[in-house]
């Protein structure tokens, strides 16, 4: 799935601490500003609470900080680009069960997330609907799967074979023709999204800053 999370909040400063819920640690950390994208500050704490929640996942061997950042960016994008062709609006069970998956991810450092960040309930499932309307979105603009031929499936599952293996033998692509097919089709999907991700960042104004304190 992209929501793989190509996931991705508008994590403004007066949204999550609006409710003046926050610890003074956490209003500390707010001077930290790491980008804008056209004019909304991206900040540390907005880094941890992403985190936190499993709405950024900073892959093996990356800056955590810097990698959460460019994902953060990437969900500012796409949420500038609902607002102008906004998806339907997810349900209230369907909101409710993004996030019960959330509070999951976040575990037993959910409390302890939320008093450092000034996230509270309302604004968890702010969060949840966005995540909803992100991928309701995508799943729009994009379709479900990308359709791929006979030739790109092979392709894929030659170019994979440690995904196909089992018990130390590749299985015959007669066997995961279905599976190879279907990752070939989310890896395609995958692309064409992080393209088109680069064609909004480059149309917009976004700001870099240090991510480590001088």
């Amino acid at each position: 799935m992209v929501c793989d999370h190509v996931c991705l909040c508008i994590w403004l400063v007066a949204t999550i601490f609006g409710g003046g819920t926050s610890t003074a640690a956490a209003q500390q950390l707010l001077d930290r500003v790491l980008a804008r994208v056209d004019g909304n500050a991206i900040t540390l704490t907005d880094v941890q609470a992403a985190i936190g929640l499993g709405l950024v996942q900073p892959r093996s061997g990356e800056d955590a900080e810097a990698a959460a950042r460019e994902q953060l960016i990437e969900r500012e994008l796409l949420l500038a680009e609902i607002a102008r062709f906004p998806p339907p609006e997810p349900s209230a069970a369907e909101i409710e069960k993004e996030v019960t998956r959330l509070d999951a991810n976040a575990g037993r450092r959910l409390e302890a997330l939320m008093q450092s960040t000034g996230l509270d309930a309302q604004r968890l499932r702010e969060i949840a609907r966005d995540n909803l309307r992100i991928q309701s979105y995508l799943n729009q603009r994009f379709g479900t799967a990308a359709l791929v031929s006979d030739d790109e499936a092979r392709q894929y599952y030659d170019a994979h074979p440690t995904e196909f293996t089992r018990n130390g033998v590749v299985l015959p692509l007669s066997e995961v023709e279905a599976d190879a097919r279907q990752r070939a089709s989310a890896e395609r999907r995958r692309t064409l999204v992080t393209q088109w991700l680069r064609d909004l960042r480059a149309r917009a104004d976004v700001v870099l800053v240090a991510t480590k304190p001088k």
